[in-house]
């Protein structure tokens, strides 16, 4: 038997919910077994900067972060299922993959 591998990652998790949201009615619309969004753990990026841009002064430091976040969704295979998650609009900043998996 095979599998849909859906993975999402973005650092706006409202879009995330967005498009995991869609997937799921989907699912619910065609009968297809569908399990998630399963939430993977958050990717935290960090920057930290030298405020003054000469190296002169006081040694002041501005901290950055960035989170991604990530879902993962198995979908059951059905061809008409496919095609509307192939048409699910995705917002911009959202990173998809889809990979069939054998089970």
């Amino acid at each position: 038997m095979q599998k849909a591998r859906i993975k999402l990652a973005s650092i706006d998790i409202k879009k995330i919910n967005d498009v995991s949201n869609a997937i799921k009615e989907i699912s619910n619309k065609t009968g297809v077994e569908m399990r998630g969004p399963i939430p993977l753990p958050t990717k935290k990026l960090k920057i930290t900067t030298r405020k003054s841009p000469c190296g002169d002064g006081k040694a002041s430091w501005e901290r950055y972060e960035t989170r991604v976040h990530k879902r993962l969704i198995d979908l059951g295979i059905d061809e008409r299922a496919l095609k509307l998650v192939m048409r699910v609009p995705i917002p911009e900043g959202i990173n998809i993959e889809i990979e069939m998996i054998d089970i």
